[in-house]
C-alpha cells in the first residue's frame, strides 16, 4: 500500500510541477524530474508523467493566448522575455515554435502561438515532441 501511495504522490507532484513550469510560473520541471529520479523512481513513468504535465501546460498557454488575444499581448509586451519572444515570432512565424523548449522565451512563445492563431495541430506536432526530447535527455544523463 505504501508503494502505491508513494507512486501516486511522486508522479502526481512531477506532473503538476511540469505543468506549472510550462506556464509563466517560475518553477523548474527539470529539477523536479531530476529529484524524482534521485528518489529511485522508475525513469520511464517519470518521463511520461513529466511530458504529459508539460504538454498540458503548453496547451494551456496556447489556450490563454487564443482567449486573451491582442489585449494580453499589449499588456505584457513590456516584459523582456515576452518582448524577445514576440520579436522572434514576428521574424520567424510558426518556425519560432522550434525554440519553444528553451528556458525563458519558450513559454511566452507558446502563448504567442495562441495569440497569433498558429494552427493547433502544427503547434502540438512541434512543441510536444520537443518537450519529450528535453526530458528524455535529462533521463538519459541522470
Amino acid at each position: 500500500m505504501d508503494i502505491s501511495i508513494s507512486f501516486v504522490y511522486s508522479y502526481l507532484s512531477l506532473t503538476i510541477f511540469a505543468f506549472l513550469a510550462a506556464t509563466i510560473i517560475p518553477v523548474s520541471s527539470e529539477a523536479a524530474l531530476a529529484a524524482t529520479l534521485a528518489l529511485g523512481t522508475n525513469p520511464i513513468p517519470a518521463l511520461i508523467f513529466a511530458t504529459i504535465g508539460n504538454c498540458a501546460g503548453v496547451a494551456f498557454n496556447y489556450w490563454i493566448g487564443w482567449k486573451g488575444e491582442e489585449k494580453l499581448l499589449h499588456k505584457h509586451l513590456q516584459k523582456k522575455p515576452i518582448a524577445r519572444a514576440y520579436r522572434i515570432t514576428q521574424r520567424w512565424g510558426k518556425w519560432s515554435l522550434l525554440l519553444s523548449w528553451l528556458p525563458v522565451i519558450g513559454d511566452p512563445l507558446t502563448i504567442l502561438a495562441g495569440i497569433l492563431r498558429i494552427n493547433f495541430t502544427l503547434f502540438v506536432a512541434v512543441t510536444f515532441p520537443l518537450r519529450f526530447l528535453r526530458y528524455l535527455f535529462i533521463v538519459e544523463i541522470f
